[in-house]
This record gives C-alpha cells, sequence and structure tokens, in this order.
C-alpha cells in the first residue's frame, strides 16, 4: 500500500521513518509547503503550534541534501537555544547515518565550533548571533548554502535578533531558497520579506481547534488582592504533575519563583536572565519529573516541548494575546489531559472577551468548600462595556493564608519524584488515552 507522503516524491528512508513515528497522513501545512520547497520556491508559512510545520520543511531539505558532497547545503535559525536544540533532534530523528549536522549555539567554547563548521557539515542549526559569528569569522562557507530556514520570525523580531538574521541573508548568494515560519507577520518584518524572499508562496494555516479538546480553560478572578497573593492561593490549591506558570516579565518570574521557593515548593525558572547552561540543567529536570513547578516567561511558549505537563497557570494574561495560544499548547499534549487556569481581574475583561472570540471556552472558576466549583452565571452580574460578564464581587473576611512548610524531607522529594517518573512510564505505554 503506497504511503501518504510518497506523492511528494520524498524517498524510502523517509517513509520508513514516518512509519516509525506513526506518521501516516500529512497535515495541511505538510500537503501545502512539501510541494514548494521541493521545488526550491521561497515559502512564507503562518502558523501556530501544533500545525506540524517542522516536518513541512525537515522532511524536503533532507531529502535535497546530497550527503555525498562535503558542504554546507541548509542553515536553520532558531530564536532560542532550546527551540534550536529541539529542531535539531527532529533532523536527527529522520536524517539517514551519512547527513553530518552541527548545532551552533551560546554557552559553548567558540573555537570548537569553528572548527566544527570549518568542516562543512550539510546541515547547520542554531541561533542568530552564533550563526552570525561563524559567518563573520568565514569559517560558515556561505556559498554552497541552498536553503535558509528562519523559525518563528516573529518571536526573532521580539528578542532584537532581526538584525542578526538580516546580515546572514545578506551574505547568501542571491539564488538561495529561503523559508519564514511565523505565527503571525508583523508589520516590522516586511522589509526583511520583501528584500530577500523572490515571489515567495504564501501558505496560512491554523490548528483545526484554537486549543485541544482535552483541555479546559479557567479563569480564577483575583477579587482585586495582589496578584502574587492570588497566585499562591491557586498553587497550594492544586497538586499538578508538572505546571508551568506564565508571567509577562522577567522580574515578575523572579518574584514568583522566590515566592514559591520561600514556602517549599518544588520548582525552577526558565526566562531571558538565565544563563544558556542554567537553562539546559533545567529542561533536563524538567523531562526527568524533577520539578513540579516551573515559572517562565514565552520565551519557552514556542516550540519547546515538555512531556507531562498536566497545568498551565497564567498568572497573567499575556501582553500579546496570541501567546496565550502557546502558553496553553504546552499542555493537553499526546494523549494527557490538561488544564490551563488563568488568574484575571477587571482590567483584563476587554482581553478575555477578544480570546472568547476565538473560540476559546473559558469556565470561571473559585474554590469553595474546599474544591474547584464552577461560578454560575447570577442575576446581579452585570454586563461590562466590552459585553464580558464578570463574576460578582464579594464581601469576605480576609484569612491569613496558610502556607505549606519551607522544608519537604529529602526522602518526601524523592517518592514524589518516583511517583511521577512511574506515572510517566504509565502514560508512555498508553496507560491515558
Amino acid at each position: 500500500m503506497k504511503h501518504n507522503f510518497e506523492r511528494f516524491n520524498i524517498g524510502s528512508h523517509l517513509i520508513e521513518r514516518l512509519q516509525e513515528h506513526k506518521i501516516e497522513k500529512p497535515t495541511e501545512i505538510q500537503e501545502r509547503i512539501i510541494p514548494s520547497v521541493m521545488r526550491g520556491i521561497d515559502v512564507i508559512g503562518r502558523s501556530q503550534t501544533g500545525t506540524g510545520k517542522t516536518l513541512a520543511f525537515v522532511l524536503p531539505i533532507l531529502e535535497k541534501l546530497d550527503s555525498s558532497v562535503q558542504q554546507t547545503q541548509a542553515v536553520i535559525a532558531a530564536p532560542t537555544r532550546e527551540l534550536a536544540v529541539q529542531l535539531m533532534e527532529v533532523f536527527q530523528a529522520y536524517a539517514d547515518d551519512q547527513v553530518q549536522m552541527q548545532l551552533i549555539v551560546g554557552g559553548t567554547d567558540r573555537q570548537r565550533m569553528m572548527d566544527k563548521v570549518g568542516n562543512r557539515p550539510h546541515l547547520i542549526i542554531g541561533t542568530p548571533g552564533r550563526i552570525r559569528d561563524m559567518v563573520q569569522a568565514s569559517a560558515l562557507e556561505t556559498a554552497s548554502i541552498q536553503t535558509f530556514v528562519v523559525d518563528e520570525a516573529d518571536q526573532m523580531l521580539d528578542l532584537g535578533f532581526l538584525e542578526e538574521v538580516n546580515e546572514i541573508a545578506s551574505s547568501l548568494k542571491g539564488d538561495v531558497q529561503l523559508l519564514v515560519f511565523s505565527a503571525t507577520i508583523p508589520e516590522s518584518l516586511m522589509p526583511f520579506l520583501k528584500k530577500y524572499m523572490k515571489q515567495p508562496k504564501q501558505v496560512e494555516v491554523q490548528p483545526d481547534q484554537t486549543a485541544p479538546e482535552a483541555m479546559q480553560h479557567w479563569l480564577v478572578y483575583d477579587k482585586n488582592r495582589d496578584r502574587r497573593e492570588v497566585l499562591l492561593k491557586v498553587t497550594e490549591r492544586l497538586n499538578p504533575f508538572l505546571a508551568i506558570i506564565f508571567v509577562n516579565t522577567k522580574e515578575f518570574a523572579e518574584e514568583v519563583y522566590q515566592d514559591l521557593l520561600d514556602r517549599g515548593y518544588n520548582v525552577d525558572q526558565l526566562h531571558g536572565d538565565v544563563a544558556p547552561r542554567k537553562r539546559k540543567k533545567v529542561l533536563k529536570k524538567l523531562q526527568d519529573a524533577e520539578v513540579q513547578y516551573l515559572v517562565a516567561t514565552d520565551l519557552i511558549a514556542r516550540g519547546i516541548d515538555i512531556t507531562g505537563v498536566s497545568h498551565i497557570i497564567n498568572a497573567e494574561i499575556p501582553s500579546e494575546l496570541e501567546y496565550y495560544v502557546h502558553r496553553v499548547g504546552r499542555t493537553a499534549r499526546a494523549g494527557w489531559d490538561g488544564t490551563a487556569l488563568t488568574i484575571y481581574g477587571r482590567s483584563d475583561e476587554a482581553s478575555i472577551a477578544k480570546l472568547k472570540k476565538q473560540g476559546i471556552p473559558f469556565i470561571y472558576k473559585e474554590f469553595r468548600r474546599g474544591g474547584w466549583q464552577t461560578v454560575e452565571k447570577r442575576a446581579d452580574q452585570k454586563p461590562t462595556d466590552k459585553g464580558t460578564i464578570m463574576p460578582p464581587k464579594k464581601k469576605t473576611t480576609k484569612v491569613k493564608p496558610g502556607y505549606k512548610k519551607k522544608a519537604r524531607a529529602e526522602a518526601e522529594r524523592k517518592q514524589q519524584r518516583d511517583r511521577r517518573l512511574e506515572r510517566r512510564r504509565t502514560k508512555s505505554k498508553g496507560g491515558r488515552k
């Protein structure tokens, strides 16, 4: 029986790898982009997490590589070290043994990296700063590069890397194939696209759903209290396998991290000020189920795949609303259920109304009588100017928060870790559908 991907003229090795990963049918973005990449056409792909866009360029790039020629033929730029590592893993999962590839990111020895790049691996995957560095040092031979991929272009823009990407693109030959992937195409990205792209094929694909069916979206009202105090109350009342707490700034991330650490939580953090070496250690701890709470900015909301995230807690609604979908997309993956809990205040009602229009099925929740209860709409709840119904403000007696003990015994911590690992092993064997 003919495999669905064979019509793209993809070789038998890639078909076998797809079958090993139980991938039979191409997604919409793969259907629309793979033929263009195979023909050498420039492509602008607009898609969010979960559309399968990574394989849309990984498969045709690997198919077109000539491993018999010792030249660098494709360069893939990613906005963060973590995403570059993940892209490297995908290429490694599908490439045959003859394809040589090199990861170039910060936090590694520069001279050693120059030596490896100088050996002309077939593929280079890295962050914009390090790729530009290799170009400027003449370690990366650009004349042989046939394809240049800019992944998560809008995040490149947000992180201030567009200048580095521009310098890399300007060093390439005029007929290089340029593939740009982004969740959005901001106006400030247009000059770059017009300068380097030749009549690109533009493809926009949205996920079948705004968010996975297995996810619940909770809204928890802050009742005009300090957001950190409300967040601590929320964490007391959840028992997640792994929860990612998203905040909007590095400063707030540090404050929340310290709050949880002071109260004995098994917590770590990821944001722009965390050194690359530390980031790598944190991600390893997450994969080994050694962390229960992770405080993070939107640095990891895009592209990073962490297994077993049971809860997303938005301590703040993201400033850029499209990041809501990216954030919550870290949970309810690979058959897991998931809960996305967002703490909101009255100033957030316009943002909530916009997210509802995008199809987010919010449920208002409140902790009552020892459990989470759905807040029913009542007659005394009045619509705001934006049309959002807000829970009524209640008069409550302030009760001093009863926080967890500051320290947990090492034996208890080990038992929790063992239970999480056992749950993950059970899950990987198909224990939960």
